[in-house]
């Protein structure tokens, strides 16, 4: 009988910025701008160092969705010598790939062109999808629109770009609701074939916000989620948990093929409350599972050369070195 194979990540996160033009009803993550709004560039080298010398092989790249609309933040941003976030993202990209760490960004929503400009500096990139339904929790989100959202998910395959994306469980959507924004994810890889994963992440309640009160979804609510997206969504998708907000080792058996992106440094700066699993207490939660590094482009990508040229020699280097691991090497 064929062993089942559960990959994961071995990642740094770095929050370029906690400001937001959103303003969702269930985010702890954003922030006004302020004092220490944006995280400075030698913290960020800091951890690209200590994330390289751990063996990390992706530096996640995430910020507020853009901040520049907020008042103030260019005024903040200016001094560390950018005009832009983007410009600060794509030089940190570059300063990651320089520490020999792979760069995914997740920056919210992006146009075409922007995309393309992070493309080349990216091995992979990824936006939650989080719903197809009108919620009340998006309400004042201009970002958070539906249509938007999939517009850009469907750029990212007109560009070849390595992609993920997912829900957002218990936000307000129903289960229909969740059926709807699967269906969707499906219909664009059927038309590009760009989706690697599709992360289906529970929401947690958040003192102070609007949606702090709202009741957690259950393990069975999750695990029937998760049947949901493996029969809907094509074999070739990876469908993820992430392990430290719920009893991952309970829904494995569901049809969980993956468990994110787990760092050895860095908190999970959208869910502080909840620590990563240390890597070893992965092997308990894969259970009778083969449990299997893997980089943040999956091997289907690289073998097509979805990935830009400069990237090569790293993205060669790395998954020798996952794959001597992998061998006790």
């Amino acid at each position: 009988m064929h062993r089942r194979t559960i990959t994961f990540s071995r990642n740094v996160f770095l929050p370029l910025t906690t400001v937001c033009r959103n303003r969702c009803g269930y985010c702890c993550f954003r922030t006004p701008v302020q004092e220490g709004c944006i995280l400075p560039q030698e913290d960020v080298e800091r951890t690209l160092r200590a994330g390289a010398a751990l063996g990390c092989t992706e530096a996640l790249f995430t910020f507020g969705e853009r901040p520049e609309d907020e008042p103030g933040f260019l005024e903040m941003l200016r001094p560390l010598g950018y005009a832009t976030i983007l410009d600060y993202c794509e030089a940190m990209c570059r300063k990651s790939i320089g520490y020999g760490v792979l760069p995914h960004t997740n920056a919210g929503i992006l146009t075409f062109g922007e995309l393309e400009r992070l493309r080349e500096v990216n091995a992979s990139m990824g936006l939650m999808l989080e719903t197809t339904a009108a919620i009340p929790a998006h309400a004042t989100s201009t970002g958070k629109d539906p249509a938007t959202r999939l517009a850009m998910i469907e750029d990212a395959g007109k560009l070849r770009i390595p992609f993920t994306t997912g829900l957002l469980l218990g936000i307000g959507e129903t289960m229909a609701d969740r059926e709807d924004s699967l269906l969707a994810i499906r219909d664009l890889h059927k038309r590009y074939g760009h989706i690697q994963e599709v992360i289906l992440q529970n929401f947690c309640p958040k003192p102070g916000t609007p949606l702090e009160g709202a009741p957690v979804p259950r393990t069975d609510e999750i695990c029937a989620t998760i049947r949901l997206a493996r029969d809907i969504l094509q074999p070739e998708i990876a469908i993820q948990i992430p392990p430290n907000l719920t009893d991952a080792s309970l829904l494995i058996s569901c049809g969980v093929d993956d468990l994110g992106g787990v760092s050895p440094l860095t908190i999970d700066y959208v869910n502080p409350e909840h620590p990563w699993p240390a890597l070893e207490e992965l092997k308990t939660i894969a259970g009778g599972a083969e449990l299997r590094e893997r980089l943040c482009i999956y091997p289907r990508y690289i073998e097509r050369g979805w990935y830009p040229a400069d990237l090569q020699p790293l993205i060669n280097r790395l998954g020798q070195t996952v794959k001597a691991r992998r061998s006790g090497r």
